[in-house]
């Protein structure tokens, strides 16, 4: 069944979340990144991970799934939800104790040729009601029709442009093992059974279990941050692109960094047959 355009301006109810030191240092300890910035607590209280945002999120985009307008979708549809692409704005570093509340609303919907393509706009603020990171999350349900035309209520915004010549180059290598998708799904709370469950991840035509997109996003940017930023990961403001490949375990990443300016790092992360499974990626930064 197609889904409605009537999504387009649904906002979900607002989910909390107390975040504590051990969940901080989950999340870093699961990406094997030994940033004492993530896991000292004598020094000063810990920082969570640029990309620990996804942790807060994934509840919320769970209840994106039941606003009018969804309610056609049958199970099967459902499945072939797929995270195509992710550009993460960071206003402020998220610190052990704080408490954080995200909420989530559709901005945008139309028919491709995969599919549907939605674009949900996901806000997560302070107890005082300061905006600490938002999130434009284009999701494409494969197969799935729009009843209605392009509908947007806003646009989200450009990812920076890459520079046409490639100004420096690093190549990384990544281990991914056996059991990362599980560590990952674990440290991180986020549960999607395709990570863990060989037999439903099967079920959904895919060849094995597969790593969760924010964690090849994640340990991209952890390498990133230490060559680059001296481990201080609240120089990161903006980060983000597209999910083009499975990862699968275990297996090899490499992250190529393909561009440098005075405030990105562009780069790619491929697979061990090259396919590009992060792709068009950027990392934003201030000065030191």
């Amino acid at each position: 069944m197609p889904l409605s355009t009537k999504l387009v301006g649904a906002s979900t109810e607002a989910i909390t979340h107390d975040v504590d030191a051990r969940w901080i240092m989950a999340y870093a300890a699961g990406l094997g990144d030994g940033n004492p910035r993530y896991l000292d607590t004598a020094a000063n209280t810990v920082v969570a991970h640029p990309v620990f945002p996804a942790c807060l999120e994934w509840p919320v985009i769970l209840t994106t799934r039941r606003p009018p307008g969804y309610e056609a979708v049958t199970a099967a549809e459902g499945t072939r939800g797929v995270h195509a692409a992710h550009d993460l704005h960071l206003y402020q570093p998220i610190r052990a104790g704080a408490r954080l509340t995200t909420s989530a609303t559709v901005i945008g919907l139309k028919r491709i040729k995969p599919g549907a393509a939605q674009m949900t706009r996901l806000d997560t603020v302070d107890e005082s009601g300061a905006l600490v990171c938002r999130t434009y999350q284009l999701g494409i349900s494969r197969g799935v029709d729009v009843l209605g035309g392009p509908t947007f209520l806003e646009r989200a915004p450009d990812p920076p442009q890459r520079p046409g010549e490639r100004a420096e180059v690093l190549r990384v290598s990544i281990p991914v093992a056996a059991n990362a998708a599980h560590v990952y799904t674990e440290c991180a709370r986020i549960w999607n059974p395709i990570h863990t469950d060989r037999r439903v991840s099967l079920a959904a035509g895919l060849p094995d279990i597969i790593l969760h997109g924010t964690a090849t996003l994640a340990l991209a940017v952890s390498r990133l941050v230490d060559a680059f930023l001296d481990g201080d990961l609240t120089r990161v403001r903006r980060l983000g692109g597209r999910f083009t490949a499975m990862v699968l375990m275990p297996s090899t990443l490499t992250l190529d960094l393909v561009a440098r300016t005075a405030n990105a790092l562009c780069f790619d992360v491929r697979t061990e047959s090259g396919a590009a499974a992060f792709s068009e990626g950027y990392l934003c930064y201030t000065a030191g």
